[in-house]
């Protein structure tokens, strides 16, 4: 069709109408709003009856796929209203600025009583979150249509507001409009978003008597509900009982089983579904490579790729997405990161995936560096973004861009977040800022579960473990206690190695049904054997249902650490037979163990094994247990020789393990080299000063133990005190060398001089 200019009426009410509009378009993004609506005109003046097939240009962007729905003639709606260019301005308004720019013109041409525009301008101030403009606009009208009641049901249940929704809901009985299943629907949204199962239930019970029960929109809702709200049972009963089910319903029910923790089933759903005649859609894909990451079967992931290929479905951003976090999740970090790189556009969330990613496989310097390069990109970092970033700044210890961190939270307006104010405080307990974690914990309004637990295991960790068992006891009169929150107070009373409160945590244990928990239980044998004792820490593990490797490591070391060296051994050979591979942390606790109870030969045999047989390589840790264990032994001639041979630069532990050594041996010679190399890695710790110095002493060469003292002084170099703790009618009594903080430490020095 040719369209001659000739053709067009200037003066024609909508030509004006456009020039009005196109006033408020000066922006290059809204060319393709501008070229609709110019078409709309033209063909307005040359033949109305096909503007539905000529209303698009003929490269639409990719918000506009067809004609909107809402401009079809319909009876009941006069042409001039739903032909008019304002209708389309208004379909195609993407942001609440736009909406308020083009409210005027509407105004202006007297469509704002139309219907029409009162149910589209309801809809769209519902969908860019603003229910009061919304209410403005629907409270004065006077003769309200169903359609514009059922706009604004379905805003508030969009918005998650369902005591609104609920309440407007029980108006629009009372106002007599027509029960559709679409409001039922809305409503369990609502609840599903709120997690309100017992609304939807109630909700669920009005379908039914409502005749609603053979429409499968309404039956798949309720299934959603349940799912969501972690009632899986009930969802696949639902699902199981349909007489017949489309794709909506089976990605309901698969997405219901990989969100409430059960991976293994929503993979069975999937071959169940493709059996049926469905091929897995978007949304499918989506679901279930989170659900193949969980469970670390890269087989599965891979193929679930290979689908999403040959489909040509690798251009979507959520399935990128879902994509590159599969892989991070099953240790393919590399991979990941070529997708992330590879896709053309990206999200907040893809940013997310792929920063936590690095941050839970240990690249945690990527991590932050990735996150860097979002803010200069001008991505707003949402919670989720700044909780990856903080755990990355937690591995590293790095408390000077987890302060910057910080500061952006307060800026991002994130700090009434609990969760992310939970990230702090772990982050700040990892870099021993534990008085800053306190400062964050005790300010928050509302502490979760979650809060008790960070600042618990912040205590403990940085061996302030009277704080960490009162703060349990205060949290105990608010929260019941979880394992997690178990294992952190555990973890502090094996530091303090008092076992009448090993037996009051144990017996706590038992009380909350806590006991069977495999974390739990671990973490009890490990805090038996710190308190000296081994023999009730294997029966604990003898009687365990489930060992996980953690388990065996708390039992070698348990048994490494109090001289039971052959006991170790054996236990390390029982667990090598039960096709339970040992990882890096056995071998140090086998190999310590080797140390202690003088097994050299067997110590060097692990140490040899663990790289040629177990493929792992052998870190810093590793190299100074076995110059622990040459050096206790008396061999300091090969444990010297073992360091010279080091492939990598050895560290602070490998030195100081020599140092000690010759301290036990009186071995001046080599203790001044291994001195030497501290001093110059590690200057100002007066711990190793004070050990070159007692070497000396033993040495009787007292010229050099003034020249260490002196030296000391000079720099103002001081030894951490050493502690002591005892335990008395049921309170734990911690003495500093030297200290007289103690309310009676007077009576002690004076009982200890006398």
């Amino acid at each position: 069709m040719t369209i001659q200019r000739n053709e067009i009426n200037r003066n024609s009410p909508h030509m004006r109408t456009y020039r009005e509009i196109s006033n408020f378009v000066h922006k290059p993004r809204d060319f393709y709003t501008l070229r609709s609506l110019h078409i709309h005109c033209r063909l307005q003046s040359v033949a109305a009856d096909t503007m539905s097939s000529l209303l698009l240009p003929r490269t639409p962007p990719p918000t506009i796929s067809a004609a909107p729905p809402f401009l079809s003639p319909r009876t009941h709606i006069p042409p001039h209203v739903y032909k008019h260019p304002a209708a389309i301005i208004l379909e195609l308004c993407t942001s609440m600025k736009e909406l308020h720019q083009f409210l005027p013109l509407i105004i202006k041409n007297g469509l704002y009583n139309e219907h029409l525009f009162q149910t589209k301008l309801v809809s769209l101030f519902c969908k860019f979150g603003s229910l009061n403009d919304a209410v403005k606009v629907f409270d004065p009208i006077e003769s309200k249509i169903d359609p514009l009641y059922h706009t604004l049901l379905k805003g508030y249940a969009q918005q998650s507001n369902l005591d609104a929704a609920l309440k407007f809901f029980c108006r629009m009985k009372y106002d007599g409009v027509a029960q559709v299943v679409y409001n039922f629907s809305y409503l369990l949204k609502a609840c599903a978003d709120n997690f309100d199962v017992r609304r939807g239930k109630e909700i669920h019970a009005q379908l039914i008597l409502n005749g609603f029960t053979a429409n499968l929109y309404a039956m798949t809702s309720v299934m959603n509900l349940y799912a969501k709200c972690g009632v899986i049972h009930e969802a696949y009963k639902m699902f199981d009982r349909m007489p017949e089910r489309d794709l909506v319903c089976w990605n309901t029910v698969i997405a219901g089983f990989a969100q409430n923790g059960m991976p293994k089933r929503a993979l069975e759903l999937v071959t169940m579904m493709h059996d049926e005649g469905h091929s897995p859609d978007m949304v499918t894909v989506v679901s279930i490579l989170p659900a193949s990451a969980n469970i670390g079967n890269l087989r599965i992931g891979r193929s679930i790729h290979s689908y999403v290929l040959r489909h040509g479905l690798e251009s979507y951003v959520n399935i990128a997405t879902a994509l590159l976090d599969m892989y991070a999740k099953c240790g393919l970090i590399g991979t990941a990161r070529r997708i992330f790189d590879g896709m053309a556009s990206t999200t907040v969330v893809s940013w997310n995936s792929m920063i936590d990613g690095y941050a839970q496989s240990g690249h945690s310097e990527e991590a932050l560096e990735l996150f860097q390069k979002m803010l200069d990109e001008g991505f707003k970092p949402s919670n989720v973004t700044v909780m990856g970033a903080l755990h990355a700044c937690a591995n590293l210890s790095d408390i000077k861009r987890g302060q910057f961190i910080h500061k952006l939270v307060d800026g991002l307006g994130l700090g009434s977040d609990v969760s992310v104010m939970n990230s702090l405080i772990s982050m700040y307990c990892k870099c021993k800022r534990v008085d800053l974690a306190a400062e964050l914990f005790y300010k928050l309004k509302e502490k979760t579960l979650v809060s008790w637990n960070a600042m618990i295991l912040g205590y403990a960790q940085n061996g302030r473990t009277i704080e960490a068992t009162s703060l349990f006891c205060k949290m105990q009169q608010n929260m019941r206690p979880d394992s997690f929150t178990l294992v952190s107070v555990i973890t502090a009373v094996a530091e303090l190695s008092v076992l009448r409160q090993a037996k009051w945590i144990h017996g706590l244990a038992i009380r909350t049904c806590l006991h069977k928990n495999v974390f739990v239980t671990t973490a009890l044998v490990d805090m038996y054997a710190k308190c000296g004792a081994v023999h009730t820490a294997r029966k604990l593990f003898d009687v365990m249902d489930e060992r996980h490797v953690t388990t065996w490591n708390a039992m070698i070391d348990g048994y490494g650490t109090h001289g039971f060296g052959k006991e170790a051994v054996e236990l390390f050979d029982e667990m090598c037979k039960g096709n339970i591979n040992p990882n890096d942390v056995t071998f140090l606790c086998i190999i310590s163990a080797c140390s202690h109870s003088g097994l050299v030969r067997e110590g060097r045999h692990y140490f040899t094994i663990m790289k040629e047989e177990y493929g792992l390589e052998p870190s810093m840790d590793h190299y100074g247990a076995v110059v622990d264990l040459l050096g206790r032994a008396g061999q300091l001639e090969e444990a010297w020789d073992f360091i010279q041979e080091m492939p990598v630069e050895p560290g602070l532990n490998v030195y100081g393990a020599m140092l000690g050594a010759c301290k036990i041996h009186k071995n001046v010679d080599l203790g001044e080299k291994a001195a030497d190399k501290l001093f110059d890695l590690e200057p100002d710790d007066g711990g190793y000063h004070v050990l070159l110095a007692n070497i000396y002493a033993i040495a009787s060469m007292w010229e050099k133990v003034a020249k260490v003292r002196t030296l000391m002084e000079k720099k103002g170099i001081q030894k951490t005190p050493g502690c002591s703790s005892v335990d008395l009618k049921n309170e734990v009594h911690t003495f500093y060398s030297g200290s007289t903080s103690h309310p009676q430490s007077e009576k002690i020095y004076a009982y200890l001089e006398n």
